[in-house]
Parts: structure tokens; C-alpha cells; sequence
């Protein structure tokens, strides 16, 4: 793969960034605030951020399914890297190797996540309980 084809790959990954959803949240709201504090009560309890954060074990349980989150978000990343990667390996049988590790090993990670989640989520729930909020 010549340099023309690296730099056009890289502007494109760095131009679907810049069109990413995560820039919309910037815009104004044209509702005004009121129509966001009228509703946040709802979402809070609804999205369950409501309720644990009186007692510690809520507060960490928050803390490592947040952590874990952003490890899945990660791994999503190294996994979409990885078939970035086959597509511009070019028949080279080292780079499809490599890029084949990669995906395996991203979707062994996201495996252990989505574990390590549901185990914190199961033990924090029981956790909260006995302890009580």
C-alpha cells in the first residue's frame, strides 16, 4: 500500500470522527432548559443513577461498571482496527495474520468483559442489598 492510500485511510478515519454523533451534543438546545430539568427526574430513575449513590457499595459498583464500559468501548475500537487492518493487508498473508490475532483477541476481551459486568452487576445488586442504601 503506497503513501497516498495510508494518508487517504487516515483522513477518513480522522473525517468519521469529526462527523461522529458526539459532536451533536455540543449544538444549542432549542427547547431551552426547561424542557431538560422537566424531565431529568424521570431519566435519572429510569437509567438507575438514582438511589446508590448514598451508600458505597452503590458508588463502586457505578465506578467499575463505568470502567468497564469504556474497556468495551475500547475493545470495539481495537476490534474495528483489526478489520481495518485485513481490508488494507493487500494479500499479504503476515498482515492478515496479525490482523486475525487482533479481531480474536478483541472478541476474547469482550467476552471477559461482558463476564466481568454481569458478575460485578450480580454482586453489587446483593451487595447494596445487605448493605441497604
Amino acid at each position: 500500500m503506497n503513501q497516498s492510500h495510508k494518508r487517504m485511510a487516515k483522513a477518513g478515519v480522522v473525517a468519521l470522527g469529526a462527523m461522529s454523533p458526539v459532536a451533536v451534543l455540543a449544538a444549542d438546545n432549542p427547547f431551552g432548559t426547561a424542557a431538560q430539568n422537566q424531565y431529568l427526574g424521570a431519566v435519572q430513575g429510569q437509567s438507575g443513577l438514582v438511589g446508590t449513590g448514598d451508600s458505597l457499595p452503590g458508588m463502586i459498583g457505578r465506578i467499575i461498571n463505568i470502567a468497564l464500559s469504556f474497556l468495551g468501548i475500547v475493545l470495539l475500537f481495537y476490534l474495528i482496527y483489526g478489520g481495518f487492518k485485513w481490508m488494507t493487508a493487500g494479500g499479504e498473508q503476515k498482515g492478515v495474520d496479525e490482523a486475525k490475532t487482533m479481531i480474536r483477541n478483541a472478541i476474547i476481551g469482550m467476552i471477559i468483559i461482558a463476564a466481568s459486568y454481569a458478575i460485578s452487576s450480580f454482586v453489587v445488586t446483593r451487595l447494596v442489598n445487605v448493605v441497604g442504601t
